[in-house]
C-alpha cells in the first residue's frame, strides 16, 4: 500500500521534513521514496505542497499519514475532520484498564 508521509531531513534541533510517497511496509528502514511530494519546515509552519500531484495519488488509492491527513487539511488540499493524532490505540487503553483493576483488587 502507497503512503504519503513525513520524512525527517536536517540537522539536529531544526526539525524539517519532506512529504513524500513510499511503499508502506518497506520503506521506512530503506529510505526508497518513490516521490517527493513537498517539504514541511515545522519551526516556521510554513509547508510547500504540490497540491495536484498529492490529489492525484489520493485519487489512485495512497492513504495519508494522520499527521499528513491533518497537515492537508490545514492547506484545505482535502476536506474531512482531523485526526488527534495524540490519542492511544484502544488496546493499549484497555490493557491499562484490566491492569490497574487487577492491581486495585
Amino acid at each position: 500500500m502507497l503512503m504519503i508521509r513525513l520524512k525527517r531531513v536536517g540537522r539536529r534541533n531544526d526539525p524539517s521534513f519532506r512529504v513524500v510517497l513510499m511503499e508502506r511496509q518497506k520503506s521506512a528502514k530503506s529510505g526508497r521514496v518513490i516521490e517527493r511530494l513537498g517539504s514541511y519546515d515545522a519551526r516556521s509552519d510554513k509547508p510547500q505542497l504540490e497540491n495536484e500531484r498529492i490529489k492525484y495519488w489520493l485519487s489512485v488509492g495512497a492513504k495519508p499519514s494522520n499527521t499528513v491527513h491533518n497537515l492537508l487539511l490545514n492547506n484545505k488540499v482535502i476536506t474531512g475532520k482531523k485526526i488527534d493524532v495524540a490519542a492511544k490505540p484502544k488496546k493499549v487503553e484497555d490493557a491499562k484498564k484490566a491492569e490497574a483493576a487487577i492491581i486495585s483488587q
